[in-house]
């Protein structure tokens, strides 16, 4: 059976995936990020996925925060099932200065991201998934090596900050697989790469 690859971000309306303050400047997902909706959308994409791709950044950010959240009595229901699925999941982080990757089931990569996924894919196991990370989505839709997006499209105009989409990248067709509306206005969406 073919492993699913699956991009799953944020965008504003704008087309942003940070604010204008730079990597970190993310305050205007988190009201439609802490919504059930969402909340639920993060495990119907996560649920399939056996393998994680990272970026450095988010799998540092990610690293500094999810792990504990599995044991916190007082955290969302939905929270502790994610941390502990990304606990226990395979993490593949993408990084040219990291020497070592210590949280538990985690491998720094040895190649570019289209490279590393045509391996994954030839081996056993459930969908693959990028968690947010913007340069190995764009090296893998630039390798036509993603299968799914999974965006939570927030209503917000954040008027600066990085772009997931840049020029350059090769034209595609994506057919609408779901829609579902959050609490807070935000869409949690998925497009399914229409190939020949």
């Amino acid at each position: 059976m073919t492993r699913t690859v699956v991009a799953n971000f944020s965008l504003s309306l704008d087309g942003r995936t940070n604010g204008a303050g730079g990597d970190y400047d993310m305050s205007w997902i988190v009201p439609h990020a802490i919504t059930e909706g969402a909340r639920e959308h993060m495990l119907r994409v996560t649920g399939p996925a056996t393998t994680a791709l990272l970026g450095r950044k988010n799998y540092e950010g990610f690293g500094s925060f999810w792990p504990s959240v599995a044991d916190d009595e007082n955290a969302a229901p939905q929270d502790r099932t994610f941390s502990r699925w990304l606990n226990e999941t395979e993490k593949v982080v993408f990084s040219t200065t990291l020497t070592e990757a210590p949280w538990q089931n985690s491998r720094i990569a040895d190649g570019e991201p289209a490279d590393v996924v045509k391996r994954l894919r030839a081996q056993d196991g459930g969908d693959i998934i990028v968690l947010a990370s913007s340069s190995v989505i764009r090296a893998l839709l630039a390798a036509d090596e993603i299968d799914r997006l999974s965006i939570t499209l927030a209503p917000e105009l954040v008027g600066g900050g990085a772009r997931l989409f840049e020029d350059g990248l090769p034209a595609t067709s994506w057919k609408l697989a779901a829609s579902t509306p959050t609490e807070s206005g935000a869409l949690c969406l998925f497009y399914d790469r229409v190939r020949d």
